[in-house]
């Protein structure tokens, strides 16, 4: 138990991941990536693209833990949207083993309080997650910029450089600043790099190197091609495909199914949306001007579209017509789902132009909307939710319902807590703070059985997987890579569960859904089938918003054939920026392979390395022990084992107590367990401290007379050895000389095992370490135990030449494993020195006696 104590207490790891022994969570090969990046970078400047739920977090985490332990960073800030703040701050602390302070509006002046005049709360906390909302005003964004540590983490950049919402500028005019200092490192992560906006697309390039910001327009090949390598060293894009193909690691996702719901319109509801088309083409045709008939279009569109969504969309956004007027603008984000901004205020039903003379006309929508709102439980769309829901039921799904708008969430929540009596349901929109939204779904996991209604606010970043493995698409969405994200709330990196489920809705004869499959739907379907990539909507909206309305018409029952608008090449010019589209996913995918970097060269590095320090395995093996040598075991009658903090020693509980652990909790040693399951892996609070109480009180007995301390010797019969054996538990401590300037401290747990009568071990490493694994078959006489570790005791001596030189070679193994994680980078990269500190800790004796002797 000692040995495992030792192992799991050590932090300063030797090897050349010295992050190893802090991490929580087990990497896949293709994570490695972005590390090896870093380490071949002397100013860390990424932008990680890789796809929706392929583990951007994790891969950023531990680029950041590695600085951290490598002594290159002693201060960061994680800069993201407000409502991925906690997810973070809990992040880094499960996975990482970081304690962060939470930055946010609500909480900032709390940190405030008894700070000097001079000090910001970025000098007093080393470790930020800082909301982009918060630090963006110009005041806050001076002082941040002042006191910004050198090493900085952007989640969901893409929402920070496009658009030219005053928010949207805000964020940018922060970054730029921030990226003006060179040697300050910054990685930038985004799942949608490229929006279709270049523009946006060439800022968000020159965070990272400014002169990447405008890509070679001239056809020099020479030219392009040290462009893309110059680019190559910065920028890594994955997409599912390559991971479950290419790298061979298809077995870090669950298996995704998806199918379609089509629903048939039928009687008022399919009456009302003819009605208020008709409304909506009286609106256009009396519409003076190309401006005012390309405002009248938009209009069109954004209140067919909460029409499609729900009767209750369309009550609202027909009320709020009432209430006032949008200019494209506004319009524009609502209807095409744009990603470039934050998803804080886009599910509120859109207003539009109406004048006085159609008020009549708009009330009386208005009372058949509220009519067929009261309705639902006949409305076909709502009766094909609940078939889908029962049906995802039967496969064991708990299901997220995505809808578009507040009001059709509002409505869908209400309605399903009739039928679903048995089930927790909640609703998640815009109208709840960050804050809100995370307390309401994390409030689920008491209960069993549980569905998520929930507008985009939810899908983007937040991550569902631990709840949720099913997305019903209620509401179609009008751009592709919002669907992609959706779903990537559940079908991501993390998820335990073996199946995950995503349903789209639509009608099948309803002119609005028709059109938008016809028009963007299927057009980037085909795309993603063909490259395995979501492509954005095309950027000139102009086209998208002729050829929708074209669409729409011809699918009309009423409009069909009418011709009283032209529409001009608006098909074959939106199909052209379609296929342009395609075409720069296509060169996009050849640009940014990381063909060059070998990960799974250096897995069994890796692997080794986290084995030395103890994994998994002996981490359960060690915490079982101890917990039941405290007498406070594992409680394993329910289908998980729980840990009983409040049986703990008093020590030992205080200190549990006060990194909020009491009471007792359900518990996994699995990466990724169940929901309300938590995961206790070699960083977690328990096994930290357990392990630095009992090597501590090893180390200094006279320390505590509560917690009787580990032997650090002893004898014990096992079939382990066939003679007698001295096994020497051995603490190896070296310094590491990085480029011939920066000292680095490390250490690592080993063994040494040594036949009697020999004076050179026939064992090191973890092959001896095995040896004191093994059960003890028979008990010896204290007497006997006393000789035994007597003798071996003097003959310690004896093996101080053994024990020098096995920690020269364990410095020159290490000085190799160094090489070898440069050879991979094919970097220069530092060159890495390692001498032992002799004379080496022996820190525990024990004497292995064969079974029979």
């Amino acid at each position: 138990m000692l040995a495992d104590a030792l192992r799991l207490s050590l932090r300063r790891g030797a090897g050349p991941f010295r992050s190893a022994a802090h991490l929580g969570v087990e990497p896949r090969a293709y994570q490695l990536v972005p590390l090896l990046m870093a380490l071949r970078l002397e100013t860390k400047r990424l932008l990680i693209a890789d796809d929706v739920g392929i583990g951007k977090t994790i891969e950023a985490g531990m680029i950041l833990r590695e600085m951290i332990d490598r002594g290159e960073v002693d201060r960061f800030a994680v800069l993201c949207p407000p409502h991925l703040v906690d997810q973070w701050v809990g992040e880094l602390a499960e996975k990482f083993d970081i304690d962060a302070v939470a930055v946010t509006s609500s909480r900032a002046r709390s940190l405030e309080r008894g700070l000097a005049l001079s000090e910001s709360i970025f000098d007093a906390c080393p470790y930020t997650v800082v909301s982009l909302d918060y630090i963006k005003s110009n005041n806050r964004r001076d002082s941040f910029a002042h006191a910004c540590p050198d090493f900085v983490i952007v989640d969901e950049a893409h929402s920070c450089v496009g658009g030219s919402e005053r928010g949207t500028q805000q964020r940018f005019a922060l970054l730029e600043r921030l990226a003006e200092k060179r040697d300050r490192h910054m990685l930038l992560l985004t799942a949608t790099p490229h929006s279709g906006n270049q523009d946006a697309y060439g800022r968000l390039l020159g965070l990272i190197d400014a002169d990447l910001a405008n890509a070679p327009s001239g056809a020099d090949p020479n030219v392009l091609e040290r462009y893309r390598r110059r680019l190559a060293q910065h920028f890594v894009q994955r997409r599912r495909p390559d991971i479950e193909e290419a790298w061979g690691d298809g077995s870090a996702f669950a298996c995704a199914h998806s199918r379609e719901a089509p629903f048939q319109l039928t009687g008022d509801f399919q009456s009302f949306q003819e009605d208020v088309l008709d409304y909506c083409i009286g609106v256009t045709t009396n519409a003076d001007g190309d401006s005012a008939r390309r405002l009248a279009f938009w209009g069109t569109l954004a209140l067919m579209r909460c029409v499609g969504s729900s009767p209750a969309a369309a009550a609202s956004a027909l009320r709020n017509r009432l209430g006032g007027m949008a200019e494209e603008e506004a319009l524009e984000p609502v209807l095409f789902d744009d990603d470039e901004g934050m998803l804080s205020d886009t599910d509120v039903e859109p207003a539009t132009a109406v004048a006085g003379e159609e008020r009549e006309k708009i009330s009386a929508l208005i009372k058949q909307a509220e009519t067929l709102a009261e309705r639902i439980d006949e409305d076909p769309k709502f009766v094909t939710l609940v078939k889908q829901l029962k049906a995802l039921e039967k496969e064991n799904a708990r299901t997220v319902v995505f809808c578009r708008f507040i009001s059709t969430a509002d409505a869908v929540g209400a309605a399903l807590r009739k039928i679903f009596r048995k089930h927790r349901i909640e609703v998640v929109t815009g109208r709840l703070t960050p804050e809100e939204r995370r307390e309401r779904v994390d409030d689920m996991g008491d209960d069993d059985r549980r569905i998520l209604v929930a507008t985009d606010c939810l899908s983007e970043g937040i991550n569902l997987q631990k709840l949720f493995n099913a997305v019903i698409h209620y509401d179609l969405n009008w751009n592709p890579t919002r669907h992609q994200q959706r779903e990537g709330r559940v079908d991501r990196f993390g998820q335990p569960a073996k199946d995950v489920w995503s349903v789209m809705m639509f009608g099948a004869n309803s002119m609005i859904d028709g059109a938008v499959i016809q028009v963007i739907t299927d057009k980037a379907d085909r795309i993603r089938e063909a490259l395995g990539v979501t492509v954005p909507v095309p950027e000139d909206s102009a086209s998208v918003t002729s050829a929708l309305m074209q669409a729409m018409l011809l699918k009309s029952e009423r409009h069909r054939s009418q011709g009283m608008f032209d529409f001009g090449e608006a098909d074959a010019q939106l199909e052209v920026e379609w296929r342009n589209a395609e075409d720069s996913a296509k060169k996009s995918q050849a640009r940014y392979a990381q063909g060059a970097l070998k990960p799974a060269e250096v897995l069994p590095e890796w692997q080794r390395l986290r084995a030395l320090n103890g994994g998994p395995e002996e981490v359960e093996r060690f915490t079982r022990r101890a917990l039941s040598r405290l007498e406070a075991p594992l409680d394993t009658t329910g289908k998980h084992p729980r840990v009983h903090y409040d049986r703990l020693p008093t020590q030992l509980r205080e200190r549990m107590e006060a990194r909020g652990f009491t009471g007792s909790r359900a518990v996994s040693f699995a990466d990724d367990p169940e929901p309300d399951v938590t995961h206790v892996g070699r960083v977690h609070p328990l096994v930290a401290t357990l392990a630095e109480t009992l090597a501590e009180g090893a180390l200094d007995p006279g320390g505590t007379r509560e917690i009787e301390p580990l032997g650090r010797s002893g004898t014990w019969r096992t079939r382990a050895v066939e003679s007698v054996t001295t096994v020497l538990l051995m603490r190896l401590r070296f310094t590491l000389t990085v480029s011939g300037r920066r000292t680095l401290l490390a250490e690592e747990a080993t063994a040494v095992a040594f036949r009697r009568g020999e004076q050179e071990p026939f064992a090191t490493g973890a092959e001896a370490l095995a040896l004191l694994e093994q059960e003890a078959t028979g008990n010896i006489e204290r007497i006997a135990i006393e000789r035994q570790v007597g003798e071996a005791l003097n003959r310690l001596d004896d093996y101080e030449k053994a024990l020098a030189t096995f920690a020269h070679e364990r410095a020159e193994s290490l000085r190799e494993d160094h090489d070898r994680v440069k050879a991979a980078t094919r970097g220069e990269g530092a060159t890495t020195e390692v001498e032992p500190a002799l004379p080496a800790d022996v820190i525990g004796l024990y004497v292995l006696v064969p079974e029979i002797a």
